[in-house]
């Protein structure tokens, strides 16, 4: 369940990315070190343009750890097994479409409708988006993005990614 945005996370976030954050408006999950690690942003920028990406991965170390996966070839080996196995097509197409009803709740952004992330519901492009909905909508949601969890768990062994409150 994301929770309103503090001050001392948004500054956490803009040191995890290396930059200001744009359009944050809540913490979606936080790693077990107590820093936000995935965002929910406002599906339309403050400048007007749409923003399909409701949840975004903060973490540096978790990105990393997507990054080397993506590197490895997961994507292209679960696009596969897409188009392989219909329940696991079928599940994907509810992660979608779970994703769709939450940043409809949010706002209604009609360049956008019917676009979510991470490749879905055809094909996998983004294990960085595919993880950030798994950790903000819980397990069983998103089954690539519960996968990523699995193979990336745990991240944030070696300590805090970036300085953050205590």
């Amino acid at each position: 369940m994301s929770e309103p945005v503090s001050a001392a996370d948004l500054a956490t976030v803009a040191a995890q990315l290396g930059r200001p954050p744009r359009g944050t408006r809540a913490v979606a999950h936080r790693c077990p070190c107590g820093l936000p690690d995935v965002v929910e942003t406002t599906p339309r920028l403050g400048d007007g343009s749409p923003f399909p990406t409701l949840f975004y991965l903060t973490c540096p170390t978790a990105v990393a750890a997507c990054s080397r996966l993506e590197s490895a070839g997961r994507m292209r080996e679960m696009t596969a097994r897409l188009a392989e196995d219909p329940e696991l097509a079928a599940r994907y197409r509810t992660a979608h479409a779970d994703y769709l009803a939450r940043r409809r709740a949010v706002a209604e952004v009609p360049e956008i409708a019917g676009v979510s992330a991470g490749g879905m519901p055809g094909r996998v492009k983004c294990l960085h988006a595919l993880l950030a909905h798994a950790l903000a909508a819980g397990p069983g949601v998103n089954p690539f993005g519960d996968e990523v969890r699995e193979q990336v768990t745990p991240w944030w062994s070696g300590g805090r990614c970036v300085p953050g409150p205590t």
